[in-house]
This record gives structure tokens, sequence and C-alpha cells, in this order.
């Protein structure tokens, strides 16, 4: 037998991700992950799950930046030619746009890496 800590039981990954878009509780679902916007609990106020060890760091910031870019960069492209707004108009709806749609991936996809990171038994999540 080798020192190497073998898992108990393996954690559904794809429940733990729509738990962490959801911002509850990868383990038990009903819990909140965070408080305030971005603030990671401690631990789940219902089932005592630790969360403290996480490690998102820079990774939801990265991913929203990708996400939106993707989204508003053939947007406003399309936008620009097929409808030819004025300037003004056209850099304010995208500037509101971007910045709602920043502000509406932010906190799901950190609770979404939080979430794989339980789900693989990352950073202490063992």
């Amino acid at each position: 037998m080798t020192d190497q800590m073998i898992p108990s039981e393996d954690r559904a990954l794809r429940p733990a991700l729509l738990r962490g878009w959801r911002r509850r509780c990868p383990n038990c679902g009903s819990g909140p992950m965070l408080k305030g916007y971005l603030q990671v609990r401690d631990e789940c106020a219902v089932c005592g799950e630790e969360m403290y060890h996480h490690r998102a760091d820079d990774g939801p910031a990265y991913l929203t930046i990708l996400i939106v870019g993707h989204i508003m960069a053939p947007s406003i492209l399309f936008v620009f030619t097929a409808f030819r707004p004025e300037p003004m108009v056209l850099f304010t709806g995208f500037a509101i746009g971007c910045v709602a749609l920043s502000l509406y991936l932010l906190p799901r996809l950190k609770g979404l890496m939080v979430a794989f990171q339980w789900a693989r038994r990352m950073h202490g999540f063992a």
C-alpha cells in the first residue's frame, strides 16, 4: 500500500459546477458560498464544509474578460455595420452592456471555480 491519500468517494463534477454557478455550497447546494459580492465564506452555514482554502485568485476575472470580450466584440461589429448608430450611442450602449455582463458573470464564475476545486479535491478540499 502506498502513502498516497485515496479519496473515499468521487465528487460529481456537474452538480458541483451547477451549485457553484448558483453561488451555493458545492457540497450541500443550499448554503450560500459567498458573503457579499465576491468574498468566499470560510465554511458553509448549512453543512459546515470548509471553503477557506480555495485558490480562485484571478481566474474568475480572466474568464469574465474572455467571455465578455468574445460576446461583445462580434456584437459591436455587427451593430456598427448593420445599423450605423452615432458613435456616442454605440459607445454608451456597449459600455453599459460590458459592465452589466461583467458584474453578472464575475461572482458566478468565482463560484464555478471554487466548486471545480472542491469537486476535484484541489487545494485542501480533500
